[in-house]
């Protein structure tokens, strides 16, 4: 099963969903929306008591929604509560609040919205940018942002094409490609910008972005050209791939005297209102 975690966000209140791709339906963290009804200080604990006298009333809501792993603010994956969208239909109806009905419509267009993207897949680039902008991007980073998920979904069909297996097999690779140009792998280079869960490309300069879309295009024509065979054939592509921008990022050092390497992250170079809202995206 193919889940993906996704923000939302519901005014300027943000709802922690999971699209499930196998099901084609969406999750919403219950707690998430209990804090956007009620406003409560402690909307853990009001749910608590709220499951607790729905369930004590025979609700069978309750008893058919379950838990997912899902980010929490101290950084953790944690096992949070959610509910699909029938099933918080039912629930808002426990829950009195001036903002039930403003929400129900809210759902029900999360629902449609991604209905339409699974067959007009432009939809979610353009829902992205959207996205990019309202957490505070500059035009020019989005611009090559959405630019860099194009060319890595060319670098995955590739590795697919070829006999990849999904899953660590692609990550390897990618750790392969990411710590030739860089000089760290995946795992170091959050590190390095002291990042936990979040996505590091979204935490990436425009300079890095730019060198990691080099090396990942790259990769995808050395691998078209050389037609290699399954995962090991693509590793010594990857180190190929990644030796070219790193090149280019050498080159470049010399000339401005200092690393592009940056420790920046998304929180040091995006609007203040927007410090804490993270979207979750491919």
């Amino acid at each position: 099963m193919s889940r993906q975690e996704i923000i939302k966000i519901f005014g300027d209140r943000k709802i922690r969903s999971v699209w499930d791709d196998e099901a084609e339906v969406w999750y919403f963290s219950i707690v998430d929306v209990v804090a956007v009804l009620t406003e409560s200080k402690d909307p853990l604990a009001y749910w608590r008591k709220l499951k607790q006298r729905l369930k004590a009333e025979g609700n069978e809501t309750v008893t058919m929604c379950h838990a997912l792993k899902m980010l929490a603010t101290d950084g953790k994956m944690r096992m949070t509560d959610v509910a699909d969208t029938e099933q918080l239909f039912r629930l808002i109806q426990s829950i009195p609040s001036p903002k039930a009905e403003p929400f129900k419509v809210w759902m029900a267009q999360v629902a449609s919205m991604r209905i339409d993207q699974l067959q007009d897949p432009e939809l979610s680039i353009d829902q992205a940018i959207a996205d990019y902008h309202r957490l505070g991007y500059s035009e020019k980073w989005i611009n090559q942002r959405i630019k860099s998920i194009e060319i890595r979904k060319e670098l995955t069909d590739e590795w697919k094409r070829t006999g990849v297996i999904e899953g660590h097999q692609y990550a390897t690779l990618t750790d392969i490609i990411t710590q030739t140009w860089s000089g760290f792998t995946t795992k170091q280079y959050k590190r390095h910008k002291g990042l936990k869960k979040e996505n590091l490309r979204d935490n990436m300069t425009n300079i890095e972005i730019a060198l990691n879309t080099l090396a990942e295009a790259s990769s995808t024509e050395l691998s078209k050209q050389k037609n290699p065979e399954g995962f090991y054939g693509q590793a010594q592509i990857a180190h190929e791939g990644g030796a070219v921008a790193q090149t280019a990022r050498i080159e470049l050092e010399k000339k401005l005297g200092k690393t592009v390497i940056s420790r920046n992250k998304a929180s040091d170079f995006l609007l203040p209102d927007n410090d804490n809202k993270q979207i979750a995206t491919e």
